[in-house]
């Protein structure tokens, strides 16, 4: 029998970093393609940044597993995440550093302050935003490197004041988020209310982002003897002050701006029963859609224990489409031609990447999708149509 050669010690350790090198050859072939991520992951909206997060990196996750190519090269996808704590000024300054650093092409930022601080300079430094805000002015900008994720929120504003004031009447307080989010959905919400008769009875933005102790603010807007509470920021606070309205005797209905989730926060709250007569989107747990419950089980299998709201699931698309757009360019870094592919590219998604529904980017660079609001009666959602 032929004996194995015998190797000293410096013999073995030069063999086994020539084998790691062999090994890693084929990944360290392929090039890395890092998409940005500035949002909150600290502080109130915390959770919020992590579901728009977790999205991200399941959509990540799927592409990395199909042996991606861009351009006839193999790629592997990356999301880095950066936390800006709600703070236009922190986004900046991530932008900086995730362009300057890792060269991404595309950044994500959830909260629309931040959105209007990196539309400043994206189309100079050459990066595109992706825009999970359904402010309108993001896309009314003309900004050419922009896609807006979420359907603007203006939809909305009918079809829940119509349905409030049929169940509750025609008062309002308004007590949303003070943050630049907040403050948009007001100034739209306020002249629609009124347009249809209803009367604005109080004006009481709140800090939901630094705050959990809400009775103060809320005990002033009761004091003007309200049917209804104009509410909304991060799910988890929004469902704080729901919960302390209640606490301090109101009666009335609520509408809930789009950035919270009406299961988020009955989690929050322990049950539906504390949001009846709320009206807000859609949550994604309650849509019965085969495409929907598909992504929820793939969703739970890679989160385990739990749901995704529509944080996770119009960004993971958004990573999906924004990924294709890279392949119909040809290019991961050339941003005005991955930013033209944008339509085509959610056009030729399959529906399990797409359980929304998007149907394509409009020239001004905003997604088409029909969105369904809900609200809560007796205890159980109910689907509100709200149109385009």
């Amino acid at each position: 029998m032929r004996a194995f050669p015998r190797f000293t010690r410096r013999q073995m350790t030069a063999l086994a970093v020539a084998a790691a090198a062999l090994a890693a050859g084929p990944a360290l072939a392929q090039e890395v393609i890092k998409i940005g991520y500035s949002g909150p992951l600290s502080g109130g909206a915390a959770q919020y940044g992590k579901n728009v997060l977790d999205g991200m990196q399941m959509a990540v996750a799927e592409i990395n597993a199909g042996n991606p190519e861009v351009g006839g090269k193999k790629v592997r996808f990356e999301v880095v995440p950066l936390d800006d704590k709600y703070n236009p000024s922190e986004t900046a300054i991530n932008a900086q550093r995730l362009v300057q650093q890792h060269k991404a092409a595309a950044i994500l930022v959830p909260h629309s302050g931040g959105i209007f601080a990196l539309q400043t300079s994206n189309e100079r430094n050459n990066f595109i935003v992706l825009a999970y805000s359904s402010v309108p002015q993001i896309t009314e900008r003309g900004n050419k490197l922009t896609l807006r994720i979420p359907p603007e929120f203006t939809s909305y504003i009918a079809p829940f004041s119509r349905y409030v004031m049929g169940r509750y009447g025609k008062k309002v307080a308004m007590i949303g988020a003070d943050h630049d989010y907040g403050k948009a959905w007001a100034a739209a919400f306020k002249p629609g209310w009124e347009k249809l008769g209803g009367t604005v009875v109080a004006e009481n933005p709140m800090s939901y982002n630094r705050a959990t102790d809400f009775y103060s603010g809320v005990s002033k807007a009761l004091a003007e003897k309200p049917d209804v509470l104009f509410v909304g920021g991060a799910s988890e606070p929004t469902a704080l002050v729901v919960k302390q309205a209640r606490e301090l005797g109101f009666k009335g209905g609520f509408v809930v701006m789009d950035q919270a989730k009406l299961d988020e926060m009955a989690r929050v709250v322990g049950g539906y029963g504390l949001l009846e007569g709320a009206i807000g989107v859609m949550p994604v747990s309650e849509d019965t859609k085969p495409e929907n419950k598909a992504f929820i089980e793939r969703f739970g299998k890679m989160y385990p224990g739990r749901i995704p709201g529509s944080e996770a699931l119009w960004n993971y698309t958004a990573v999906h489409a924004t990924f294709r757009a890279m392949q119909l360019a040809g290019s991961a870094s050339d941003t005005k031609a991955i930013h033209a592919k944008l339509d085509a590219a959610y056009k030729a998604l399959p529906p399990e990447v797409n359980p929304g529904g998007v149907q394509g980017v409009d020239q001004r660079g905003g997604t088409v999708t029909t969105e369904r609001g809900a609200a809560v009666r007796n205890g159980k959602v109910e689907p509100i149509q709200t149109g385009q």
